[in-house]
Protein backbone atom coordinates (compact mmCIF):
# COMPACT_ATOMS: atom_id res chain seq x y z
CA UNK A 1 0.00 0.00 0.00
CA UNK A 2 1.50 3.40 -0.83
CA UNK A 3 1.64 6.06 1.70
CA UNK A 4 -0.62 8.96 1.33
CA UNK A 5 0.97 12.03 -0.16
CA UNK A 6 -0.27 14.10 2.76
CA UNK A 7 1.74 11.99 5.23
CA UNK A 8 5.17 12.39 3.54
CA UNK A 9 7.87 14.31 5.47
CA UNK A 10 8.32 17.81 4.22
CA UNK A 11 11.57 18.48 2.33
CA UNK A 12 14.25 20.71 4.07
CA UNK A 13 14.05 24.31 3.11
CA UNK A 14 17.16 25.55 1.22
CA UNK A 15 19.48 28.09 3.09
CA UNK A 16 19.09 31.48 1.61
CA UNK A 17 22.17 32.53 -0.37
CA UNK A 18 22.35 35.87 1.45
CA UNK A 19 23.09 34.27 4.88
CA UNK A 20 26.23 32.30 3.86
CA UNK A 21 28.62 35.28 3.27
CA UNK A 22 27.63 36.80 6.65
CA UNK A 23 28.83 33.66 8.48
CA UNK A 24 32.11 33.63 6.56
CA UNK A 25 32.66 37.32 7.25
CA UNK A 26 31.99 36.83 10.97
CA UNK A 27 34.46 33.97 11.21
CA UNK A 28 37.08 36.01 9.34
CA UNK A 29 36.58 38.96 11.67
CA UNK A 30 37.04 36.68 14.69
CA UNK A 31 40.22 35.23 13.22
CA UNK A 32 41.61 38.68 12.46
CA UNK A 33 40.78 39.88 15.96
CA UNK A 34 42.55 36.85 17.46
CA UNK A 35 45.58 37.47 15.28
CA UNK A 36 45.61 41.12 16.31
CA UNK A 37 45.52 40.17 20.00
CA UNK A 38 48.33 37.66 19.46
CA UNK A 39 50.31 40.31 17.61
CA UNK A 40 49.84 42.83 20.41
CA UNK A 41 50.90 40.26 22.98
CA UNK A 42 53.89 39.31 20.86
CA UNK A 43 54.93 42.93 20.43
CA UNK A 44 54.51 43.46 24.16
CA UNK A 45 56.66 40.42 24.90
CA UNK A 46 59.30 41.61 22.44
CA UNK A 47 59.20 45.08 23.95
CA UNK A 48 59.53 43.72 27.47
CA UNK A 49 62.37 41.42 26.41
CA UNK A 50 64.11 44.32 24.69
CA UNK A 51 63.71 46.52 27.78
CA UNK A 52 65.13 43.79 30.03
CA UNK A 53 67.99 43.13 27.62
CA UNK A 54 68.78 46.86 27.47
CA UNK A 55 68.73 47.20 31.23
CA UNK A 56 70.83 44.07 31.81
CA UNK A 57 73.26 44.39 28.91
CA UNK A 58 73.32 47.80 27.25
CA UNK A 59 72.34 50.41 29.84
CA UNK A 60 74.77 52.73 31.65
CA UNK A 61 74.05 50.78 34.86
CA UNK A 62 74.95 47.50 33.14
CA UNK A 63 78.21 49.08 31.91
CA UNK A 64 79.18 50.19 35.42
CA UNK A 65 78.22 46.95 37.17
CA UNK A 66 80.28 44.96 34.64
CA UNK A 67 83.30 47.07 35.63
CA UNK A 68 82.66 46.31 39.30
CA UNK A 69 82.13 42.63 38.54
CA UNK A 70 85.58 42.53 36.92
CA UNK A 71 87.09 44.01 40.08
CA UNK A 72 85.18 41.51 42.19
CA UNK A 73 86.64 38.67 40.10
CA UNK A 74 90.15 40.03 40.56
CA UNK A 75 90.44 40.79 36.83
CA UNK A 76 92.42 43.99 37.30
CA UNK A 77 93.88 44.03 33.78
CA UNK A 78 90.40 43.67 32.22
CA UNK A 79 88.98 46.38 34.50
CA UNK A 80 91.82 48.67 33.50
CA UNK A 81 90.91 48.10 29.82
CA UNK A 82 87.29 49.28 30.28
CA UNK A 83 86.73 52.45 28.20
CA UNK A 84 87.39 55.56 30.25
CA UNK A 85 89.30 53.81 33.07
CA UNK A 86 92.93 54.42 31.93
CA UNK A 87 94.31 57.79 32.97
CA UNK A 88 97.40 59.60 31.70
CA UNK A 89 99.57 62.33 33.16
CA UNK A 90 97.54 65.07 31.45
CA UNK A 91 94.32 63.76 32.98
CA UNK A 92 95.99 63.47 36.39
CA UNK A 93 97.26 67.04 36.15
CA UNK A 94 93.83 68.32 35.08
CA UNK A 95 92.29 66.56 38.08
CA UNK A 96 94.86 68.07 40.45
CA UNK A 97 96.46 64.68 41.11
CA UNK A 98 100.21 63.86 41.17
CA UNK A 99 101.34 63.11 37.63
CA UNK A 100 103.97 60.67 38.93
CA UNK A 101 101.37 58.37 40.53
CA UNK A 102 102.49 54.75 40.30
CA UNK A 103 100.37 51.97 38.76
CA UNK A 104 101.90 49.33 41.05
CA UNK A 105 98.60 48.65 42.87
CA UNK A 106 96.53 48.27 39.69
CA UNK A 107 96.91 44.49 39.78
CA UNK A 108 95.09 41.39 41.00
CA UNK A 109 97.43 40.84 43.97
CA UNK A 110 96.50 44.21 45.50
CA UNK A 111 92.70 43.83 45.21
CA UNK A 112 90.40 43.06 48.13
CA UNK A 113 87.08 41.18 47.74
CA UNK A 114 84.24 43.21 46.17
CA UNK A 115 80.75 41.72 46.50
CA UNK A 116 77.02 42.57 46.69
CA UNK A 117 77.24 44.92 43.69
CA UNK A 118 73.92 46.59 42.80
CA UNK A 119 72.99 49.62 40.70
CA UNK A 120 70.59 51.76 42.73
CA UNK A 121 70.31 54.94 40.69
CA UNK A 122 70.65 56.29 37.17
CA UNK A 123 70.20 59.99 36.38
CA UNK A 124 70.72 61.81 33.09
CA UNK A 125 72.22 65.30 33.21
CA UNK A 126 72.83 66.64 29.75
CA UNK A 127 75.21 64.32 27.92
CA UNK A 128 76.21 62.52 31.11
CA UNK A 129 74.54 59.73 33.01
CA UNK A 130 75.25 59.48 36.75
CA UNK A 131 75.12 55.86 37.88
CA UNK A 132 75.06 55.10 41.62
CA UNK A 133 76.02 51.64 42.86
CA UNK A 134 76.25 49.98 46.25
CA UNK A 135 78.68 47.20 47.15
CA UNK A 136 80.65 45.57 49.94
CA UNK A 137 84.42 46.09 49.72
CA UNK A 138 86.45 43.83 51.96
CA UNK A 139 83.53 43.58 54.36
CA UNK A 140 82.84 47.34 54.38
CA UNK A 141 79.64 48.66 52.72
CA UNK A 142 80.08 51.51 50.27
CA UNK A 143 78.31 53.68 47.71
CA UNK A 144 79.86 55.35 44.68
CA UNK A 145 78.48 57.49 41.86
CA UNK A 146 80.14 57.29 38.43
CA UNK A 147 79.91 59.61 35.43
CA UNK A 148 79.18 57.75 32.18
CA UNK A 149 78.78 59.00 28.61
CA UNK A 150 77.77 57.40 25.32
CA UNK A 151 80.73 56.41 23.16
CA UNK A 152 78.98 54.94 20.09
CA UNK A 153 76.74 52.16 18.84
CA UNK A 154 77.00 48.46 18.06
CA UNK A 155 74.10 47.87 15.69
CA UNK A 156 71.07 49.22 17.55
CA UNK A 157 72.75 48.94 20.97
CA UNK A 158 74.56 51.92 22.55
CA UNK A 159 78.06 51.64 23.98
CA UNK A 160 79.35 53.58 26.98
CA UNK A 161 82.52 54.85 28.58
CA UNK A 162 83.48 56.52 31.85
CA UNK A 163 83.40 60.28 31.39
CA UNK A 164 85.57 60.51 34.50
CA UNK A 165 88.11 57.78 35.21
CA UNK A 166 87.16 55.81 38.34
CA UNK A 167 90.80 55.61 39.39
CA UNK A 168 91.92 57.51 42.50
CA UNK A 169 95.28 58.25 44.18
CA UNK A 170 96.47 57.22 47.64
CA UNK A 171 99.21 59.63 48.81
CA UNK A 172 101.16 57.48 51.26
CA UNK A 173 103.58 58.92 53.80
CA UNK A 174 105.41 56.13 55.60
CA UNK A 175 107.44 56.96 58.71
CA UNK A 176 110.13 54.61 59.98
CA UNK A 177 109.99 52.18 57.07
CA UNK A 178 110.21 51.87 53.32
CA UNK A 179 108.77 48.37 52.94
CA UNK A 180 105.03 47.85 53.32
CA UNK A 181 102.20 45.68 52.04
CA UNK A 182 98.81 46.42 50.53
CA UNK A 183 96.21 43.67 50.97
CA UNK A 184 99.16 41.31 51.41
CA UNK A 185 101.01 42.53 48.29
CA UNK A 186 104.57 43.50 49.31
CA UNK A 187 106.06 46.70 47.95
CA UNK A 188 108.76 49.28 48.77
CA UNK A 189 108.45 53.05 48.54
CA UNK A 190 111.74 53.18 46.64
CA UNK A 191 110.26 50.96 43.94
CA UNK A 192 107.34 53.27 43.27
CA UNK A 193 108.81 56.70 43.96
CA UNK A 194 109.78 58.75 40.92
CA UNK A 195 113.06 59.58 42.70
CA UNK A 196 113.91 55.94 43.44
CA UNK A 197 116.49 55.38 46.20
CA UNK A 198 117.25 59.12 46.24
CA UNK A 199 113.73 60.05 47.34
CA UNK A 200 113.21 61.84 50.62
CA UNK A 201 111.77 59.13 52.88
CA UNK A 202 109.13 61.54 54.15
CA UNK A 203 107.90 62.59 50.70
CA UNK A 204 104.42 61.17 50.03
CA UNK A 205 104.36 58.34 47.50
CA UNK A 206 101.35 58.63 45.12
CA UNK A 207 99.73 55.30 44.19
CA UNK A 208 96.89 54.83 41.69
CA UNK A 209 94.05 52.64 42.99
CA UNK A 210 90.73 51.43 41.66
CA UNK A 211 87.47 52.92 42.89
CA UNK A 212 85.72 51.27 44.51
CA UNK A 213 88.22 49.27 46.51
CA UNK A 214 89.44 48.62 50.03
CA UNK A 215 93.20 48.87 50.54
CA UNK A 216 94.68 47.66 53.82
CA UNK A 217 98.18 49.11 54.26
CA UNK A 218 100.47 47.64 56.91
CA UNK A 219 104.15 47.36 57.85
CA UNK A 220 105.76 44.24 59.26
CA UNK A 221 109.55 44.25 58.98
CA UNK A 222 112.44 43.33 61.25
CA UNK A 223 112.88 47.01 62.10
CA UNK A 224 109.37 48.40 62.39
CA UNK A 225 105.70 47.47 62.31
CA UNK A 226 102.29 49.03 62.22
CA UNK A 227 98.73 47.74 62.43
CA UNK A 228 96.79 47.70 59.19
CA UNK A 229 95.24 50.98 58.05
CA UNK A 230 92.13 50.36 55.93
CA UNK A 231 91.58 52.89 53.14
CA UNK A 232 88.24 52.77 51.28
CA UNK A 233 88.61 54.32 47.83
CA UNK A 234 85.00 55.19 46.97
CA UNK A 235 85.29 58.43 44.98
CA UNK A 236 86.66 58.59 41.41
CA UNK A 237 89.77 60.76 41.02
CA UNK A 238 89.97 61.47 44.75
CA UNK A 239 93.30 62.31 46.40
CA UNK A 240 93.47 60.24 49.60
CA UNK A 241 96.28 61.20 52.04
CA UNK A 242 97.47 58.37 54.29
CA UNK A 243 100.11 58.95 56.99
CA UNK A 244 101.41 55.86 58.78
CA UNK A 245 103.73 56.06 61.78
CA UNK A 246 105.44 52.76 62.46
CA UNK A 247 106.79 51.58 65.79
CA UNK A 248 110.14 49.86 66.39
CA UNK A 249 109.99 46.12 66.84
CA UNK A 250 111.25 44.39 69.97
CA UNK A 251 113.95 42.72 67.86
CA UNK A 252 115.17 46.04 66.49
CA UNK A 253 115.25 47.56 69.98
CA UNK A 254 117.23 44.54 71.21
CA UNK A 255 119.78 44.95 68.42
CA UNK A 256 120.18 48.67 69.14
CA UNK A 257 120.59 47.89 72.85
CA UNK A 258 123.38 45.45 72.03
CA UNK A 259 125.08 47.94 69.72
CA UNK A 260 124.97 50.73 72.29
CA UNK A 261 126.37 48.44 74.99
CA UNK A 262 129.14 47.33 72.63
CA UNK A 263 129.92 50.96 71.78
CA UNK A 264 130.19 51.95 75.44
CA UNK A 265 132.31 48.90 76.24
CA UNK A 266 134.69 49.91 73.45
CA UNK A 267 134.76 53.43 74.86
CA UNK A 268 135.88 51.99 78.20
CA UNK A 269 138.99 50.51 76.59
CA UNK A 270 140.40 54.01 75.95
CA UNK A 271 142.85 54.84 78.73
CA UNK A 272 142.29 58.57 78.69
CA UNK A 273 140.28 60.84 80.99
CA UNK A 274 137.84 61.70 78.22
CA UNK A 275 137.44 58.81 75.78
CA UNK A 276 137.14 60.17 72.22
CA UNK A 277 133.58 60.29 70.86
CA UNK A 278 132.16 58.83 74.05
CA UNK A 279 129.43 60.18 76.33
CA UNK A 280 131.41 59.96 79.59
CA UNK A 281 134.72 61.22 80.97
CA UNK A 282 136.51 62.69 83.99
CA UNK A 283 137.77 66.22 84.20
CA UNK A 284 140.77 66.96 86.47
CA UNK A 285 143.12 69.94 86.76
CA UNK A 286 146.08 67.91 87.96
CA UNK A 287 148.25 65.33 86.25
CA UNK A 288 147.65 61.60 86.29
CA UNK A 289 150.26 59.11 87.37
CA UNK A 290 149.12 56.21 85.18
CA UNK A 291 146.52 56.00 82.41
CA UNK A 292 143.03 55.61 83.87
CA UNK A 293 141.11 52.34 83.67
CA UNK A 294 137.47 52.57 82.69
CA UNK A 295 134.59 50.09 82.91
CA UNK A 296 130.83 50.26 82.44
CA UNK A 297 129.02 49.22 85.59
CA UNK A 298 125.49 50.12 84.49
CA UNK A 299 124.46 49.97 80.86
CA UNK A 300 121.67 52.31 79.67
CA UNK A 301 118.18 51.03 78.89
CA UNK A 302 117.49 51.90 75.27
CA UNK A 303 114.04 53.24 74.41
CA UNK A 304 113.39 54.08 70.75
CA UNK A 305 110.95 56.66 69.51
CA UNK A 306 109.99 57.81 65.99
CA UNK A 307 112.04 60.63 64.52
CA UNK A 308 110.67 61.45 61.10
CA UNK A 309 111.83 58.71 58.77
CA UNK A 310 114.33 57.51 61.36
CA UNK A 311 114.52 56.75 65.08
CA UNK A 312 115.78 58.43 68.21
CA UNK A 313 117.27 56.92 71.35
CA UNK A 314 115.54 58.60 74.24
CA UNK A 315 117.48 60.26 77.06
CA UNK A 316 118.73 57.48 79.33
CA UNK A 317 121.12 57.10 82.27
CA UNK A 318 124.19 54.90 82.62
CA UNK A 319 127.19 54.61 84.93
CA UNK A 320 130.88 54.23 84.12
CA UNK A 321 133.63 53.49 86.65
CA UNK A 322 137.14 54.92 86.65
CA UNK A 323 140.29 53.95 88.52
CA UNK A 324 143.16 56.44 88.33
CA UNK A 325 145.86 58.04 90.47
CA UNK A 326 145.99 61.84 90.30
CA UNK A 327 149.04 63.83 91.41
CA UNK A 328 148.64 67.39 92.60
CA UNK A 329 150.65 69.94 90.64
CA UNK A 330 150.97 72.05 93.79
CA UNK A 331 152.37 69.71 96.42
CA UNK A 332 152.94 66.47 94.47
CA UNK A 333 150.50 64.50 96.61
CA UNK A 334 148.75 61.58 94.97
CA UNK A 335 145.04 60.95 95.26
CA UNK A 336 143.71 57.54 94.34
CA UNK A 337 140.39 57.76 92.52
CA UNK A 338 138.16 54.69 92.36
CA UNK A 339 134.62 55.90 91.73
CA UNK A 340 131.48 55.71 89.61
CA UNK A 341 130.91 58.34 86.94
CA UNK A 342 127.17 58.69 86.09
CA UNK A 343 126.31 60.03 82.68
CA UNK A 344 123.27 60.57 80.46
CA UNK A 345 123.18 59.79 76.78
CA UNK A 346 120.83 60.04 73.81
CA UNK A 347 121.20 59.07 70.21
CA UNK A 348 119.90 58.96 66.68
CA UNK A 349 119.43 56.05 64.32
CA UNK A 350 119.48 56.78 60.61
CA UNK A 351 118.12 54.16 58.23
CA UNK A 352 120.41 53.87 55.21
CA UNK A 353 119.30 53.08 51.63
CA UNK A 354 120.68 49.55 51.87
CA UNK A 355 118.43 48.81 54.86
CA UNK A 356 121.15 49.05 57.51
CA UNK A 357 121.10 51.49 60.40
CA UNK A 358 123.68 54.08 61.46
CA UNK A 359 123.67 54.64 65.25
CA UNK A 360 125.09 57.81 66.76
CA UNK A 361 125.31 58.17 70.57
CA UNK A 362 125.96 61.52 72.23
CA UNK A 363 126.08 62.86 75.79
CA UNK A 364 123.30 65.05 77.09
CA UNK A 365 122.76 67.19 80.18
Amino acid sequence: MRADAATRAPAAEPVPEARRPRRRRGRLAFDLTALAVVGVLLLGAIGATTAVAYQDLYSPSAFVTRYLDLLGQGRAADALAVPGVPIDSADLDAAGLPITASEALLRRAALAPLTDVAAVGEEERGDLVYVTVTYTAGGHPGTTTFQVERSGWVGLAPTWRFAQSPLAVVDLTLRGATAFSVNGFAIDTRQVSAEGVDADPLDPVPLLVFSPGLYSISVDTAVSASPGVAVLSDTPQADIPVDIQTEPTAEFTRVVQEQVESFLTDCATQQVLKPTGCPFGLEVRNRIVEPPVWSIVQQPTVVLSPDGANWAIGRTEAVAHVVVDIQSIFDGSIRHVDEDVPFVLAGTITMLPDGTASIAVSPTD
